[in-house]
C-alpha cells in the first residue's frame, strides 16, 4: 500500500482496518479513520514514544540544569530559541545551551546563558518511523487489534476492555519514566 493511502499520524490506513474488519464500502471510512486515531493515540500513550516522526515545538524553562523533552525518540533538535516575558522569541546563540540525544533516544536540552529569555522554545522532530511502512509489524497488528474491539463493541454496556493481545503486542516496545 502506498504511505498516502495512510490516516496522518497514524501507523494504519482506512483501507487496512476496512480489510480486517471484512467491510465493503466505504460508508464507515470517516468512523474509521476516527477509531484509528483513537487507538494509534492509545498505543503512544501505552508505548510512551510517537509512532511517526513529527516535528515538535516545546516550551521549557531556560534553566541551566538538563531537562527531559517530553517526546520521544527524538530523531534531531532543529532549533533552541529563546522566549523573554514580553516580546518576540529570538535565536538563542550556539554557545548559550548544551542539546543531547542519549542511547535510550531522549532529547536532552540546558540553557546556560539565556540572556533576557525566562523560557526557551525547542523544535525539534520526534518518531520511531518516518513513515507507517518503518512502524514495527507488532504495533500496527495491536492497533488493528484495538480498531477491531472499538468497532464491535461500540457503547456495549458489557465491554470488558480490550483484548489482552493488544498490551502483549505492545508491550516489548513500551518504554516507561520513573
Amino acid at each position: 500500500m502506498p504511505a498516502e493511502q495512510a490516516t496522518p499520524r497514524t501507523a494504519v490506513s482506512v483501507e487496512e482496518a476496512r480489510a480486517w474488519l471484512r467491510i465493503d464500502g466505504e460508508a464507515e471510512d470517516a468512523a474509521l479513520a476516527g477509531l484509528i486515531r483513537a487507538a494509534s493515540g492509545l498505543c503512544e500513550q501505552f508505548i510512551g514514544q510517537a509512532l511517526l516522526t513529527r516535528l515538535v515545538s516545546e516550551t521549557v524553562p531556560a534553566r541551566g540544569d538538563w531537562q527531559r523533552l517530553a517526546q520521544r525518540p527524538v530523531r534531531s533538535i532543529a532549533e533552541v530559541a529563546g522566549l523573554p516575558a514580553e516580546g518576540a522569541a529570538f535565536a538563542l546563540p550556539v554557545d548559550a545551551y548544551a542539546i543531547d540525544i542519549d542511547a535510550a533516544g531522549d532529547g536532552w536540552v540546558r540553557i546556560d546563558r539565556p540572556g533576557a529569555a525566562g523560557r526557551a522554545i525547542i523544535t525539534y522532530e520526534a518518531g520511531m518511523a518516518a513513515d507507517w511502512n518503518g512502524v514495527p509489524e507488532p504495533i500496527r497488528q495491536g492497533i488493528l487489534r484495538l480498531v477491531a474491539h472499538l468497532h464491535a463493541h461500540r457503547d456495549a454496556p458489557d465491554d470488558a476492555g480490550p483484548p489482552a493481545a493488544v498490551a502483549a503486542l505492545w508491550r516489548p516496545f513500551r518504554r516507561m519514566r520513573l
